[in-house]
């Protein structure tokens, strides 16, 4: 069976294997080492000085844990938004009482640049600014090096840049340093080729001194605690430990590989997976200077449902996923991060053109690619 969603992803038999051992203690030395040698290369991935902290939970849990650390109740936060999860992130922010502007953008555009330049310059103080790196319910990258630049250099210099990257870091070229972003989230099944249950956050300076100020209340997320636990090898209560033996397994073959070729064979799976879908008259919902290189969403022919085809797939042994919110059965969503090859790719596309070809065959017209508007 072909796992091609947006994740969890699948595993390797590395990663599996290393899964199978039996329980450490997690407060004697085995356990140290373990947790020091997957901090460092998480460090090495984020490009980062700063720290990295891992905690039990999964991506949603990530972007929790930021805004309960950083903010406190009232602090104003410009959210920029084009998709799901960059709405998500609004709506977590909102339920702990900030107050939350939304800068947004149609579902399958960049983020709106700038009409961030013109938020930030217009409202006064900021206490930060939420951005999804990787909007995986459209397959669109932002560019948050170009917005990161535009806080910086704004009236809020000192606004909190905090991103989710949770599915594109460790298969994207991200310097968190150099970007200057003050926390970067991402979860373990995503392209670390990990399965779920692990989110790992970088904490900048700036955003080590603003938990010092932050009043919203947290116990489980504490960054200062973990950061405590975690510069003597330990964490705060009882860790995911076969998750994180998994973990180390997964960043050691990321090592080996290098994070520059890691890199590269995201962006040729990204323009393999594009470049099919328009030889079986099919239409990328974003385009080519924004496209995701970690998941595709394809825009499904004009009279198909996007139900239709990610079930016609899974009789083929290959399982996609379709859209989300307005775009729930206009849109299919392919992943392609983490452990996936080339070949897993063709037989993804085939099967996709397959039952493409099969629905419009069965209607009794020619195929027709969707030209609808995102929503």
């Amino acid at each position: 069976m072909q796992l091609r969603i947006p994740g969890p992803t699948p595993l390797p038999d590395e990663v599996l294997d290393a899964m199978h051992r039996p329980m450490i203690s997690h407060r004697e030395g085995e356990f140290r080492a373990m947790l020091f040698d997957i901090t460092e290369h998480l460090k090495r991935s984020f490009q980062t000085e700063g720290d990295v902290l891992v905690f039990p939970g999964v991506g949603t849990g990530g972007m929790e844990a930021a805004i309960a650390n950083l903010f406190s109740p009232g602090d104003r936060v410009i959210c920029a938004s084009a998709g799901a999860f960059g709405d998500r992130f609004g709506e977590i922010a909102s339920r702990f009482g900030l107050d939350i502007v939304y800068v947004r953008s149609r579902w399958g555009e960049a983020i709106d640049l700038q009409a961030l330049e013109v938020s930030l310059e217009v409202m006064g103080k900021v206490a930060g600014v939420l951005l999804t790196h990787n909007e995986t319910s459209t397959g669109v990258q932002h560019d948050i090096e170009a917005a990161s630049r535009l806080v910086r250099g704004s009236g809020n210099p000192d606004a909190l840049v905090v991103v989710d990257a949770i599915s594109s870091m460790g298969a994207v070229d991200i310097p968190v340093d150099r970007w200057e972003i003050d926390v970067a989230i991402t979860a373990s099944q995503k392209a670390w080729m990990a399965p779920p249950g692990l989110t790992m956050l970088s904490v900048s300076e700036r955003a080590w001194a603003a938990t010092e100020r932050a009043t919203l209340p947290h116990y489980y997320w504490d960054f200062q605690v973990a950061r405590r636990f975690a510069r003597r090898g330990e964490t705060p209560y009882t860790p995911a430990v076969g998750l994180l033996f998994g973990l180390q397994a997964s960043l050691h073959m990321l090592a080996g590989e290098g994070l520059a070729r890691v890199f590269a064979r995201h962006t040729e799976l990204r323009d393999r997976v594009r470049q099919l879908a328009r030889r079986a008259g099919l239409v990328p919902l974003a385009s080519d200077e924004i496209a995701s290189r970690t998941v595709t969403a394809l825009r499904v022919p004009e009279g198909m449902r996007a139900r239709q085809v990610t079930e016609l797939m899974r009789e083929r042994g290959v399982i996609v996923a379709g859209g989300q919110g307005a775009l729930e059965d206009a849109i299919i969503r392919i992943g392609h991060m983490g452990f996936v090859s080339p070949a897993d790719i063709d037989v993804t596309m085939l099967a996709l053109a397959q039952v493409t070809a099969e629905l419009s065959m069965s209607d009794g017209r020619e195929l027709v690619p969707s030209t609808a508007g995102a929503a």
